[in-house]
């Protein structure tokens, strides 16, 4: 049963029997601190400091192995697909490439939209896939996608749940501002949230209606 910790920003790290992931390691330079989280696999999205600080992520055993880009991997029983996107709604005119992953892990699908700029194209929602358990989705606006945005990708997409990232939660230096978690709540219709520490989730139980997305908050671990 995978176990997900969400370490601040937009960075998460994924606990499962084949691995442990960690994706978009973030600089304190954002105004907190990561501290050292151990896994075997980092996932870059893109290449700012508040998503690429691979390095200070330590090995599980002899090494950490860096994802960086499209393409396929598989490490250790892990299956990653990098889908091409853009940081910006002009095909990366302004803000360069982003990549969306696609972690298959103990027979689940987690997909990381990182700093995702736009809704998604006919060609890169075949690339994800239509199964995805888990999605992060960036929610506050700013330098990606803001709460309306996100609510028409998360229907693109049709998760089992969604666990919302990249929102305001003290961060510095980001201009425009990001938006706080309360304008995501609002757009999805929701009168009030629990924050959980972790989500534990496993896939001899998940829910029977897939329609239905069940919306997941974590509260940030960070220094």
């Amino acid at each position: 049963m995978p176990e997900v910790q969400f370490l601040g920003h937009a960075c998460f790290r994924i606990r499962g029997r084949d691995g442990t992931i960690v994706c978009d390691p973030y600089h304190r330079s954002i105004g907190f601190d990561l501290g050292r989280p151990t896994a075997s696999i980092v996932t870059v999205s893109h290449h700012h400091p508040d998503h690429d600080n691979s390095s200070a992520v330590r090995p599980l055993r002899d090494r950490v192995f860096v994802v960086d880009g499209p393409g396929e991997y598989e490490i250790g029983g892990v299956l990653i697909t990098g889908v091409r996107t853009f940081h910006d709604q002009v095909k990366g005119a302004e803000r360069g490439f982003n990549t969306v992953y696609i972690i298959h892990l103990d027979d689940l699908v987690f997909c990381h939209l990182g700093d995702l700029g736009h809704e998604l194209t006919t060609s890169q929602l075949e690339e994800i896939g239509s199964n995805v358990d888990v999605l992060f989705v960036p929610v506050g606006g700013g330098e990606t996608i803001g709460p309306a945005l996100a609510s028409n990708v998360i229907s693109q997409i049709e998760p089992r749940f969604v666990i919302p990232m990249h929102y305001a939660m003290g961060q510095t230096n980001f201009d425009p501002p990001l938006a706080p978690i309360e304008r995501f709540i609002s757009e999805m219709g929701l009168k009030e949230y629990t924050a959980e520490d972790k989500f534990v989730i496993n896939a001899n139980a998940l829910p029977e209606d897939e329609e239905q997305t069940r919306i997941v908050f974590l509260r940030p671990i960070h220094g």
